[in-house]
């Protein structure tokens, strides 16, 4: 009988989490940025065999039990799988009906190299700001943006930062979110006072982000010149019928997603879309990507869109930088992505089923006096969480759940937990390989978590900045004496 099962120690939580730790470091060392091709999904899956262990032989869980826990973690991940295809096919489809080159077209006719860095990050602001999602903000813009930053002679890496630090400013400070709604949730608070607390400390991170990438951007030596910029445009020209009626399709999907449709379907519409787009547009590249003859165009038109949906396509031109820009792989680029998903969701999901992730989190409580320490300590939870478990969603919910009432004994009202809970779970995942974010940002921008990571100024500023405003009791809200007293 499964009543029989030990609650962990700390010893029996942190055998499968230093095993994890361990053999990462060694795996990164020995496959660096390649370990998306399935290194680190095999380390993770016996990071799960020896929880597994552990549960099963000290504990004395059931492998049925484990197996419930980690097909509920695994389901819990399954709309961001759902997300990942359809960004993988709209993709596809938005390089086959002009509308990625379009917008790289356009780009450079109007982004310098001393400003592209700052523009990169307030542009993805602006529009993860209106549509309440990184994710797509980076699997749209992001993806123009980092070919405009390449053909202008900038480090993928960099790009990539300024990319995801102006998408996950926008997600955090946006109503349309949905961690910016799942955390005053879980804190006890309404949104719009989550929204006006965090600024205090996402205006200040946001602000010292744009200031480095203005210093980057003034002293960066780029490789492109204006020489290369105008043949990278005339490439794209000769090789592309570019209008501004592409932008219909993503307009589009960026007033469904402001409408508040759900991100599948709005996904799904652009991707469709930008097919249909395609096939009105660019006949020249549907033929060139069906690559048969003596068919008719509908013939041509259906092969070209479907292989744009579910797998690679290439667009050959005469210039090396233009056809490092014009790939895309798919959903079935995705795959490697979705595979390390699935094995992350195995490891948490028996670590949390048994408990060893609550264990872990108790005894970091347990030390805590100050309200700097409480805030700290929640921060360090969040991350833990968001390295233990993949996904951003548990570092907000457990943490969430867990402080929730120390929070309230402390004197300190839900507005600080869920601060704290964005400050650090929501913008941390995406530095974080195997993390769904990291993951998927990773592929979708096919720059590696470890390469973009050390640019990611307001991911990594920002739970520094909660902290800080934590022992300074900086934008602390306190309840008053009485109010505490009556609670």
């Amino acid at each position: 009988m499964q009543e029989k099962a030990k609650t962990p120690t700390i010893l029996d939580a942190l055998i499968p989490l230093i095993f994890l730790i361990v053999l990462l470091v060694f795996n990164i060392q020995i496959f660096g940025t390649d370990g998306l091709s399935g290194s680190n999904q095999i380390v993770l899956i016996l990071s799960a065999a020896v929880a597994g262990l552990v549960a099963v032989y000290r504990l004395g869980f059931h492998w049925e039990t484990l197996q419930d826990g980690i097909v509920k973690s695994i389901s819990s991940a399954m709309s961001s799988i759902l997300i990942l295809f359809l960004i993988g096919a709209l993709a596809g489809t938005w390089l086959l009906s002009g509308i990625v080159p379009a917008m790289i077209y356009y780009g450079l006719q109007v982004l310098s190299p001393g400003i592209f860095l700052i523009a990169a990050c307030v542009v993805s602001a602006i529009v993860s700001i209106s549509t309440g999602s990184s994710w797509t903000t980076v699997a749209t813009v992001g993806v123009a943006l980092l070919g405009i930053g390449k053909a202008l002679g900038f480090d993928e890496g960099i790009i990539a930062g300024a990319i995801i630090s102006g998408a996950y400013f926008g997600d955090k400070m946006s109503p349309l979110s949905d961690t910016t709604n799942l955390a005053p949730a879980m804190a006890g608070t309404d949104l719009f006072t989550h929204i006006r607390h965090m600024a205090k400390t996402t205006i200040p991170s946001i602000t010292i982000t744009i200031i480095l990438f203005v210093i980057i951007g003034v002293n960066y030596e780029v490789s492109g010149s204006v020489e290369d910029v105008k043949a990278i445009s005339a490439v794209i020209l000769e090789k592309f019928n570019i209008t501004g009626w592409l932008f219909i399709v993503p307009a589009v999907v960026l007033v469904l997603i402001i409408r508040k449709v759900p991100a599948i379907p709005a996904l799904l519409i652009g991707a469709l879309l930008g097919g249909v787009f395609a096939v009105i547009f660019q006949p020249q590249i549907i033929a060139t990507i069906a690559n048969e003859s003596g068919v008719s165009y509908t013939y041509l038109s259906f092969k070209a869109v479907m292989m744009a949906l579910y797998g690679e396509i290439s667009i050959l031109t005469s210039n090396d930088i233009v056809n490092e820009l014009l790939v895309t792989r798919g959903m079935g680029g995705m795959l490697n992505t979705i595979w390390l998903i699935v094995c992350a969701m195995v490891f948490g999901g028996i670590m949390e089923v048994t408990g060893m992730l609550q264990v872990l989190a108790e005894a970091v409580i347990r030390k805590v006096h100050k309200v700097g320490s409480l805030i700290a300590s929640t921060a360090a939870t969040c991350i833990f969480f968001n390295i233990t478990t993949s996904d951003q969603y548990l570092a907000i919910l457990v943490p969430g759940r867990m402080y929730a009432d120390i929070y309230k004994k402390r004197g300190l009202k839900p507005e600080n937990l869920s601060r704290t809970l964005e400050d650090s779970a929501t913008v941390t995942s995406v530095l974080v390989p195997w993390n769904t974010c990291g993951a998927t940002q990773a592929s979708v921008l096919g720059v590696a978590t470890l390469v973009y990571a050390p640019y990611c100024f307001f991911n990594i500023i920002s739970p520094f900045m909660t902290i800080l405003y934590g022992y300074l009791k900086i934008g602390i809200n306190f309840y008053e004496e009485e109010e505490l007293e009556v609670a």
